[in-house]
């Protein structure tokens, strides 16, 4: 029996997903020395992404 709400179940781990590749980026990138991209994607994931995927 399939569920009907399964789609609905997999948008939080999308949003969660997409701000844990946006951390792991923005560090992969601080790491190497970036000081432009780096802190727009580790704001982008903690203050944005994050919070979305809380409240979905």
């Amino acid at each position: 029996m399939a569920s009907t709400d399964a789609p609905a179940r997999r948008r939080p781990l999308l949003w969660w997903g997409l701000a844990a590749a946006s951390l792991l980026l923005g560090y992969v990138d601080l790491v190497r020395g970036g000081e432009t991209v780096a802190p727009v994607l580790l704001v982008l994931g903690y203050c944005v992404l994050v919070p979305i995927a809380i409240l979905k």
